[in-house]
């Protein structure tokens, strides 16, 4: 039997792209000291903690992630963490870093953080945060969900009672539109980074299950889709344009999410901050 689902409120914070330039750091502490003024019972990062990670040394990429580190504090609530693509270190050859570096692809994001993917509950709610996050054999990353992660959720969702609530996050949309809104760029990508590339695998194991919401990140902009009854909610970005104004007129940000009868609703929350190089679209 699932237990009984409380009312509550918890935020959802992506893509906050820390750096020391552009007033980054200064942008990130104004968003989460207006944050912590809203009463909520924890809150969710949705990846992208640093900008960048991919790149730059080993030196580069923790001194980024100290400089994260500090700024979360004026969180001062618990915060659960999403890996996203940005947080991974130099995994593209420019950046200098071996592959046998200790620290090398997730390992940096697993010794800050912990686990790339998880579980847990809240007041009868189940919450599952994806790794969505796949390095390639050519040094580059995509959207997918691997073979082992698929196990590990569809054991995760087996264990529970059908009726259970479930919220999830991912940073790479598993379901967006977002290529509805841009032009065809004039050469295909290599690689499909901009939404999961395997989500129909993931999507199959959510049927016959309560799922509330999708929280996703990546792309910057405020976004729903439903699916199948599921609502795909995509949040914009702590950063805005990556700390260059609005992005496709979505300003910086972050998404206040209330469960209250069963049932999830958001809204959108920006705090202010005014970029010193806009280059708003």
């Amino acid at each position: 039997m699932a237990e009984k689902t409380a009312d509550f409120t918890f935020l959802f914070l992506t893509d906050t792209h820390l750096q020391p330039e552009l007033n980054a750091a200064q942008g990130c502490d104004m968003c989460f000291k207006k944050a912590r003024n809203i009463k909520s019972d924890f809150a969710i990062q949705g990846g992208d903690h640093v900008f960048d990670s991919l790149a730059v040394s080993r030196e580069r990429a923790t001194s980024l992630f100290d400089l994260y580190g500090k700024t979360e504090q004026d969180l001062g609530v618990k915060l659960y963490h999403t890996i996203g693509n940005h947080d991974c270190l130099g995994v593209y050859p420019a950046s200098g870093v071996a592959e046998t570096d200790s620290l090398y692809g997730k390992k940096i994001f697993e010794d800050r953080f912990g686990k790339t993917y998880y579980s847990f509950n809240h007041k009868g709610v189940h919450f599952i945060v994806l790794d969505s996050i796949g390095i390639t054999s050519d040094r580059a990353y995509e959207g997918r969900v691997d073979a082992a992660q698929l196990q590990w959720l569809a054991s995760d969702l087996k264990a529970l009672p059908a009726a259970t609530p479930i919220i999830v996050s991912v940073h790479i949309p598993l379901v967006t539109a977002f290529d509805s809104y841009v032009p065809v760029p004039a050469t295909a990508p290599k690689h499909h980074g901009g939404s999961v590339a395997n989500a129909y695998e993931v999507i199959a194991l959510f049927e016959g299950r309560n799922v509330l919401g999708v929280l996703q990140g990546h792309t910057h902009i405020n976004e729903t889709v439903i699916w199948k009854s599921v609502p795909y909610i995509t949040s914009g970005a702590v950063s805005g344009n990556w700390w260059r104004g609005t992005r496709m007129g979505t300003p910086e940000g972050f998404t206040v999410v209330e469960v209250k009868g069963g049932k999830l609703s958001t809204r959108y929350e920006t705090y202010g901050f005014k970029s010193i190089d806009p280059q708003n679209t």
